[in-house]
């Protein structure tokens, strides 16, 4: 048992070489591993800090990229649209433009017809004149070469009337 006591005895000389030993280590320790481990830690955080800042400067340029390509993304839509809306302006007076050639030719050719009509319609007329006037003269000749009774006088009308019936 005296050797488990002599382990839980305080000698006053061993207690302070043990202290003395203890601090000579902390300062070694602080001396020869704190420093070299701040100093690693420093440089870890300010390589950390120098990429973070790298890392939002790189963000900061690729917003600005982005909103630059939307921005031309919208120019070329409103630029299409407006290429859009000229094609259909065009396009919608070029059908005005043929429309107007087309009535304008139906006119033209309604005209010509109407003229042509009225000129058809003058030569026929002119043909039933000029036949109402032979059937006139052989009438009057047949009146000439004669007396006329009333019924003489019927029967030729009816005869005229006979007669520009199957002219018409």
């Amino acid at each position: 048992m005296e050797l488990y006591q002599a382990l839980i005895t305080l000698d006053g000389w061993t207690f302070l070489a043990q202290i003395c030993n203890l601090m000579i280590q902390l300062v070694i320790f602080k001396k020869f591993l704190l420093k070299p481990i701040r100093q690693v830690i420093a440089d870890r955080k300010a390589k950390a800090d120098s990429e973070i800042a790298d890392a939002q400067k790189l963000r900061t340029e690729a917003e600005a990229m982005k909103a630059e390509y939307e921005q031309n993304l919208q120019n070329a839509r409103t630029e299409a649209n407006q290429i859009v809306a000229a094609a259909q302006k065009t396009a919608t007076a070029r059908s005005e433009e043929i429309v107007g050639d087309a009535r304008a030719q139906a006119a033209a050719l309604k005209q010509k017809a109407e003229a042509d009509i009225a000129q058809e319609r003058k030569k026929a007329v002119n043909e039933v004149k000029d036949e109402i006037g032979g059937i006139a003269m052989e009438i009057a000749s047949k009146v000439v070469e004669r007396e006329i009774s009333e019924k003489d006088h019927k029967d030729l009308i009816d005869e005229f009337i006979k007669n520009v019936g199957e002219a018409s």
